[in-house]
This record gives structure tokens, sequence and C-alpha cells, in this order.
């Protein structure tokens, strides 16, 4: 014989409490974690905070696994894979889903840290406002000056 407590509870509270245990198991990836959150979010109809309470996490924590959900499906197979780490994917999480791939497997390829992969991050965004500022539309007194000198000299003028 083994000392056991047997609980009557009601399929609803069975579910909650088989999918905390399940979360609180050290064996799952950040995705799963992730998912099992959402589930437990969704189904129950209750807040981070009711949640991190449930699973013995903080706040935070439940916050920051719950926005790896966003992530592009190539990037999440890498987390669950452990291609990448959670804060490496958490720093990806600002680019869009073709940057993040482009970028995790940077990560993965030269093992970056995570102060890394945010770095390299932070170096991708300040692209395109660059690139923005160069493709400024002209006043039209410019433009037509450009289209004068073009003429001219048979070379586009910029």
């Amino acid at each position: 014989k083994i000392p056991a407590i047997v609980r009557e509870v009601n399929d609803e509270s069975a579910i909650a409490m088989s999918l905390i245990e399940n979360i609180q198991r050290e064996d799952l990836n950040p995705m799963e974690e992730a998912i099992a959150l959402q589930r437990l979010i969704k189904e129950f109809d209750l807040t981070h905070q009711q949640v991190a309470e449930a699973v013995g996490k903080s706040r935070t924590a439940v916050t920051n696994f719950l926005r790896l959900i966003n992530l592009s499906a190539e990037v999440s197979q890498m987390l669950a894979h452990g291609d990448i780490e959670m804060g490496h994917a958490r720093a990806l999480l600002s680019l869009d889903d073709e940057k993040q791939s482009q970028a995790a497997k940077e990560i993965a390829a030269k093992q970056l840290n995570v102060r890394q992969a945010e770095a390299l991050v932070k170096s991708w965004l300040s692209v395109p406002k660059e690139k923005q500022n160069k493709g400024k539309s002209v006043d039209a007194d410019t433009r037509h000056l450009e289209n004068r000198l073009s003429g001219k000299l048979g070379q586009p003028v910029q």
C-alpha cells in the first residue's frame, strides 16, 4: 500500500489540474509551455496573474512565455528543438516573420548569446529607417531639375 489522497473533482477541475501539473514538469520546451499556458487562459478564462499563481511562476514569466506564441512557425520549431533559447526568441519578436527566421538562423549558426542576439536584432531594426530616409519623395522642383540634368547628360540623376 502507498499513501494517497483521492479527490472527487468535476471534469473541468480535473482538466485544469492536469494542465497545471504538465506545465510544472521540467521537461517541457518553452513552446509547449507557452501553448499550455495559453490553453489554461482560454479554457478557464483566467488572467495572467491567476495562471502564474496556479503554476508557481511570476506573472512576468507567464506573459513572456505567452509572447512566444507570436513567433513565426520556423522560429517556433527552432526554439522547440533547442536550436535557440527563450531569450533569443524573445529578442526576435520585434522582427517580422521573414527576418525572425533569418536572424534565428544566424543566431544558431554563430552560437550568439542573448545579448549578441539582441544587438543583432537592434541593428536589423535600424536598417529600414535608413532605407526609408533614402527613399523619401523629392519635391517637384528637385524632380524637374533631375529630369533636365538626366536629359542633358543622358544618364539617370538622383
